[in-house]
């Protein structure tokens, strides 16, 4: 994929990295240096010039730090909102409890027409002064990876809660909250509508079903002018502006099966399974645009003594680019081909041969956002809490609207948080590094918005 060239250069990567803190926030991170590793930063205007970002105008005005006080003086109810919502367990494919939670959590808050769609997404508009036309979307998923029945009670360490899902990606939904409580508390105006979309199915399978069904059948589907995803655990530091795309497949090798002993010699699926592992393996891929093929689940067999009637396989195709991963897709079906055909060349068919059947299970577009307001507003906002913005590639809801032209971001939720789709994923609510990262998704909103910052 080429990177624009008003952009710095994307790395492809979310590794964790180390943040600076300002032991005098709120009032010092909004103070912008001249430069910052490569990005130039200019003194700008309060009234903004066409191109420009409203950032720094609005970091530094009096409704702003009002709403940026109001996220610290109601942390401990983030926090609590943070915990009820982990504690309701949401699986793939069953977040229908959690999203009915959000709903009230949304109405409590005042925003108007509240709603579930037929898919689960959870869906309410604070209305802005230009209220019907175009709409800033601000967007977390609600599921989580965990199976029903994983025990999902939070327990808090400190600043340090540890639950499955409680950063990925429950800490986004309890974000946007604290931003529409932030906002009232201040009369806080918009010229854009501000649209808060819960979605559902964004992990593993879910194949980001709730964002792809909003886009296909929302009624506001056409007047998303950009969409902010919180997401996490996304570094501090980091735009995803740029959505990996993948395709995931379930391949199934089927052939007789037999006697490991009295039938020595017949085609075997393990086989021939095996050796599309191993040509997969081998694929020379590119590094840039960052492109990978993984083999990642294999299964079948029913005893040590007995040649195997089916195996099946998983494997996960990812490119930053969609023609390379249109030409991934192509070698992989012929590597898959080719195994099932070797092994009935190779080995007796007179009990029947190897017949292989390829699912597709997963399908991601590709997509990403140019140089723009959105992009720059990230940029600012972000290097006025101290860090060196970074531009990096990765598979979230956001692909979905780059992959239409639609301008979108994945920006982390604010805090520290690891061990994400683990039963021993943790994060970080200290109040001293988490309300300057939280300050950053709400800038980038209220700037795409048109924050009324002159009040």
């Amino acid at each position: 994929m080429s990177v624009p060239s008003a952009l710095p250069a994307r790395d492809g990567s979310l590794q964790a990295r180390h943040s600076r803190t300002q032991s005098d926030w709120p009032w010092a991170p909004f103070s912008l240096s001249s430069q910052r590793s490569g990005l130039t930063m200019q003194t700008f205007k309060t009234t903004p010039l066409a191109g420009d970002t409203l950032i720094p105008a609005l970091l530094v005005s009096a409704p702003f730090r009002a709403a940026v006080n109001s996220l610290a003086q109601t942390h401990d109810r983030f926090i609590s909102e943070l915990v009820t919502l982990t504690e309701i367990p949401a699986p793939p494919f069953k977040e229908k409890v959690r999203g009915r939670a959000y709903r009230d959590m949304l109405e409590a808050a005042g925003l108007k027409d509240v709603a579930i769609d037929s898919i689960g997404n959870v869906t309410g508009v604070r209305r802005g002064k230009a209220s019907g036309g175009r709409m800033i979307a601000v967007s977390a998923h609600v599921d989580t990876v965990f199976p029903e029945g994983t025990d999902v009670t939070v327990r808090r360490e400190g600043f340090r809660l540890s639950a499955p899902g409680v950063g990925d990606n429950t800490r986004g939904l309890a974000a946007i909250l604290a931003y529409l409580r932030a906002l009232d508390a201040v009369g806080m105006e918009t010229r854009d509508d501000i649209l808060v979309l819960a979605s559902v199915g964004e992990e593993g399978e879910g194949d980001l079903r709730g964002m792809r069904h909003f886009f296909a059948n929302s009624a506001y589907r056409g007047r998303i002018a950009a969409l902010i995803c919180l997401d996490g655990p996304t570094p501090a530091d980091t735009i995803v502006s740029a959505g990996t795309g993948s395709k995931r497949y379930r391949v199934t090798f089927r052939g007789p099966g037999g006697h490991s002993f009295a039938d020595h010699g017949i085609v075997n699926p393990m086989i021939a399974a095996a050796r599309a592992v191993v040509e997969l393996g081998r694929l020379s891929l590119p590094d840039h645009p960052k492109t990978t093929c993984s083999s990642t689940v294999i299964k079948g067999g029913s005893s040590v003594n007995a040649i195997p009637a089916e195996v099946s396989l998983m494997v996960d195709l990812r490119s930053n680019s969609a023609s390379e991963l249109v030409d991934l897709d192509t070698r992989f079906r012929q590597i898959v081909l080719q195994s099932c055909h070797v092994e009935n060349d190779s080995r007796s068919i007179e009990k029947g041969s190897i017949a292989v059947e390829i699912v597709l299970i997963g399908d991601r577009p590709a997509g990403f956002t140019t140089d723009g307001e959105l992009t720059r507003s990230a940029a600012a906002a972000i290097a006025a809490i101290g860090q060196t913005p970074v531009f990096s590639s990765f598979s979230t809801d956001a692909n979905v609207a780059m992959s239409l032209g639609v301008p979108a971001v994945t920006l982390s939720w604010g805090g520290k948080g690891g061990d994400a789709h683990t039963l021993g994923e943790w994060t970080d609510v200290d109040p001293a590094t988490t309300l300057p990262e939280m300050s950053v998704g709400l800038a980038v909103l209220l700037a795409c918005a048109g924050a009324d910052i002159l009040k």
